[in-house]
């Protein structure tokens, strides 16, 4: 369906600390104006005052943050003779990281507070006890994707 060629996923190299293509992917997303270094201090510092808090290492805690709020099911719209429906349809597993991604740095900036790595750390804190910025817009989508299940049906056409 899409017009001319196809574009190349790029392979997102590993981060130094933690070899996890999933903080590195994480820290791209903190990432403003091209100042990595500043990014990676900030979601190392998050990661390394989780794991005092939570006696843990800190990759399987933020591994277990994203789990928690990655999305199942999200609605798209779909126009079906002169009516917009909101369809729910399944997420793709890239796209669920970048919306949790997304949320979670949304709901982080959000927060007063101090400084970003801080901001951070709550909203880990927050996802890991169900409560928080982030989880409340994950369970929004999905609240939303059940009040619209009787448009499924609609999910197969215009793709």
């Amino acid at each position: 369906m899409s017009r001319g060629k196809s574009v190349v996923k790029r392979v997102v190299a590993p981060d130094h600390k933690y070899k996890s293509v999933l903080v590195a992917k994480f820290v791209n997303f903190i990432m403003k104006s091209g100042k990595k270094s500043t990014a990676e201090h900030i979601v190392y510092e998050a990661l390394e005052a989780l794991a005092k808090k939570r006696n843990e290492p800190p990759l399987p805690i933020f591994e277990r943050v994203i789990d928690t709020i990655r999305p199942q099911v999200e609605v798209r719209s779909r126009r079906v003779g002169g009516a917009n429906y909101q369809v729910p349809m399944p997420v793709s597993g890239d796209r669920q990281n970048a919306l949790a991604f997304r949320w979670l740095t949304a709901a982080a900036k959000a927060r007063k507070g101090h400084s970003m790595a801080e901001k951070l750390l709550g909203e880990f804190v927050d996802v890991l006890d169900g409560t928080g910025g982030a989880m409340k817009k994950k369970e929004d989508v999905h609240r939303m994707a059940e009040a619209n299940k009787a448009f499924a049906h609609f999910a197969r056409f215009n793709r």
